[in-house]
């Protein structure tokens, strides 16, 4: 739970507490609150979908094989369950954000956190994925660990210009953290780096949830055909 749920706060606390300069349409606070919050949600959804390779490991994967469940069902079925635990970090975060005085209007808060949760199914289907396609409990600890470098590459903790941001706008999670920030920047990047149009964030998102989708639907089929 500390990686999940005290690490992004003690973050949001460190680098965007109380910090009331304007951005876009509310304030440095609220950007760096937005980030925290969807770095913690996809830990969680990561954390939990990543389950899975414990329940292969303990012979439950051969159990799933015997039932009906299509594939495609079994990697629905546990997003929405990985989801439901991406509430706890976005609403910690959103109150602390609220109780610090992070300033943003109606639309601002509700249409931010709305797509940082939305949004965080795409890494509950990247847990399923390295986990089916990995063995080993360690595979979770792995896809969690990437996470954090994804973060970083995804101008999720660190504002990026220049090459690094052109190799940061192709990795997962620079199209999840844009969208989710978009109501407050519009597309309008920190350090005068730049724009992103909705269309290439929205993009960015939906190849990597067919990505992850295809490899998640693979790994479950190919570990059922070993049983």
């Amino acid at each position: 739970m500390f990686f999940i749920v005290a690490l992004p706060a003690f973050l949001f606390f460190v680098f965007g507490m109380g910090d009331d300069e304007a951005y876009g349409s509310a304030d440095i606070a609220m950007y760096v609150m937005v980030s925290m919050a969807a770095y913690g949600a996809v830990t969680a959804t990561t954390t939990v979908a990543g389950a899975a390779a414990t329940e292969q490991a303990m012979g439950w994967g051969r159990q799933v094989a015997l039932t009906p469940l299509p594939a495609l069902s079994f990697v629905l079925v546990k997003t929405a369950v990985a989801m439901s635990v991406a509430v706890v970090p976005i609403a910690l975060i959103y109150v602390i954000g609220a109780v610090t005085g992070s300033s943003g209007n109606a639309v601002d808060w509700l249409a931010t956190a709305a797509i940082v949760w939305l949004g965080s199914s795409l890494f509950a289907v990247y847990g399923l994925a390295m986990c089916l396609l990995f063995k080993g409990e360690n595979a979770a600890s792995v896809a969690s660990g990437l996470i954090v470098i994804l973060s970083f590459l995804g101008n999720v903790f660190t504002p990026m210009d220049g090459l690094m941001l052109d190799i940061g706008r192709l990795t997962p999670l620079y199209g999840y953290a844009g969208l989710a920030r978009y109501p407050i920047t519009e597309g309008h990047l920190p350090m005068d780096a730049g724009h992103d149009s909705v269309w290439l964030l929205l993009a960015n998102v939906c190849a990597w949830t067919v990505i992850f989708a295809a490899l998640a639907v693979w790994g479950l089929r190919r570990g059922r055909e070993r049983v």
